[in-house]
């Protein structure tokens, strides 16, 4: 009999000191989880007393600057450039709070954009106002870009504040759930008793072990998965970059040699009609006329093959630059279309390929124009914003609905995979009857 009550007291004595174990590892537990909880409701908290800072401190630059426009008194520039450093600091604490959370930090990446082009609007009107540009500040000023971009700012402080509210909301709910499972753990160890507290132990490590393996069997599918499609789309985007980039290749070889071979044909033929034409008499009407005819015809031609070749690959972008491209480019279409456009276009910092992807960009959006929009105007506009370009083609012609692109349309695809494969976004906006806008964003 001892035998056998001697591993019994044994195994009850590891029982009952596993149960003490236990409760003390709860308590703990929940003193951590609720202080955690705690910290994390004073982080939230902080967090919307800095987003009310940032909004207010916006609101005062915007009054500020609406008061120097309206007056002209440089008294209201003082509190507008102290609110500016001041909003500054207010974005670098703001960052600092969100870094840990890559969800909110992107959130409030889009905010400080709105920020930085709501900054650079209030300042390009005050430049205006010192400039004496009365009419463009108060062209400025009557737009919609100021309200929308405060509006934009709104929503993503309204955004990041409700996520600050549902954290508090969560670490309450976390420091009732500590309380309660606190409470029931050590009533249900007061009453079970240590055996039936040691089978539920075993029955709860049994199905959390159960659980796991499949979580693991999940989690390798999953991520089998998940490689599997990352992979393809790796592939088929190199395939679709390297495709356009042999298309510009081929395009490039092509007006190479239309501009050497045929070009140099063609001159030829030119000199050799007037060395013709030198000595013909006038006695010869008709071989006169004939002579002028070829000859206009072979300037036709020379012009055609000017005008294609630079629709291959255009020169001016190499030799004038981006600007003066898209100005070729623009007054090119118009004479062909009788469209009027209108150009506002700045001066970009971009590189070799990102211009490429600019020009292609409107040229192409002014090919669909003139097949599909029966517009009266026409504005392509090129502009810095910050640490990025925007490019932006916009018409008022009869506009379509974007989620019915059929999948055989692959001009609108093509042009954002080139903006996307440049680093950039591509945004196509439009409705029926009320015209369309094409807008890429690219880094500089």
């Amino acid at each position: 009999m001892r035998f056998f009550k001697v591993p019994a007291i044994a195994i009850s004595l590891l029982m009952a000191v596993s149960a003490v174990a236990l409760i003390v590892f709860i308590n703990e537990a929940g003193h951590h989880t609720t202080v955690k909880a705690v910290n994390n409701m004073e982080q939230a908290q902080s967090t919307r007393s800095a987003l009310n800072e940032l909004m207010q401190s916006m609101l005062d630059a915007e009054t500020g600057q609406r008061g120097y426009l309206l007056t002209g008194s440089p008294s209201y520039l003082l509190p507008y450039n102290e609110t500016l450093k001041t909003i500054n600091q207010q974005l670098d604490q703001l960052r600092i709070i969100f870094t840990p959370d890559a969800e909110q930090l992107a959130e409030f990446g889009v905010m400080s954009r709105h920020v930085s082009r709501k900054l650079v609007e209030m300042d390009l009107t005050i430049k205006m106002r010192d400039a004496g540009k009365d009419d463009a500040w108060r062209f400025v000023l009557t737009t919609d870009i100021g309200k929308d971009q405060m509006e934009a700012i709104r929503r993503q402080a309204d955004t990041l504040a409700a996520s600050s509210i549902r954290n508090i909301a969560r670490g309450q709910a976390q420091v009732r759930r500590t309380l309660q499972l606190s409470r029931i753990g050590i009533a249900i160890m007061a009453v079970g008793g240590l055996l039936a507290f040691y089978m539920y132990l075993l029955q709860t490590r049994a199905l959390l072990n159960s659980g796991n393996r499949e979580q693991d069997a999940l989690k390798r599918e999953r991520d089998q998965l998940d490689l599997q499609v990352r992979e393809r789309t790796a592939n088929l985007a190199e395939l679709a970059t390297h495709l356009q980039n042999v298309r510009e290749d081929e395009r490039g070889h092509l007006a190479r040699e239309l501009h050497d071979e045929l070009g140099a044909l063609l001159t030829a033929a030119k000199l050799d009609v007037a060395r013709l034409k030198s000595r013909i008499t006038p006695a010869q009407p008709e071989a006169i006329e004939r002579i002028s005819h070829l000859t206009e015809t072979l300037n036709n031609g020379i012009a055609l093959k000017r005008r294609i070749v630079e629709d291959l690959r255009p020169s001016s972008l190499s030799h004038l630059g981006l600007v003066a491209s898209l100005e070729i480019l623009g007054r090119e279409y118009q004479e062909r279309s009788g469209t009027p456009l209108t150009n506002d276009l700045e001066s970009v910092e971009l590189g070799g390929a990102a211009q490429l992807t600019v020009f292609r960009l409107v040229q192409e959006s002014l090919t669909n124009i003139a097949k599909y929009a029966d517009a009266k105007h026409i504005t392509v506009s090129l502009q810095n914003q910050g640490g990025y370009a925007m490019v932006e083609v916009r018409d008022d012609g009869v506009g379509f609905n974007p989620s019915n692109i059929a999948p055989t349309s692959h001009g609108i695809q093509g042009m954002r995979h080139r903006v996307e494969a440049a680093g950039g976004k591509l945004t196509v906006s439009s409705e029926s009857g009320a015209g369309t806008c094409v807008r890429a964003v690219l880094p500089k």
